[in-house]
């Protein structure tokens, strides 16, 4: 004889899901300024301060995403 259970499990309320949605904005926004802070002070040096940091300014943007977004 077989039986069939049926089970659900709550995802959560309404309110649980507003208060993911709007932890995931505040993360996506902080990760955002880290970017745009990252690339504004790297853009402020001079070459010769990249240079000696061993940066090229054509790896602003690059450093710059990987600061924000890498864990």
């Amino acid at each position: 004889m077989a039986f069939l259970t049926d089970t659900f499990s709550a995802h959560g309320t309404f309110g649980d899901k507003i208060a993911a949605l709007w932890a995931e904005i505040k993360e996506a926004n902080a990760k955002c300024v880290v970017y745009n802070t990252t690339v504004r002070e790297l853009n402020a040096l001079s070459g010769r301060e990249l240079a000696d940091l061993g940066i090229h300014r054509s790896m602003i943007r690059r450093l710059a995403l990987d600061a924000a977004y890498k864990n």
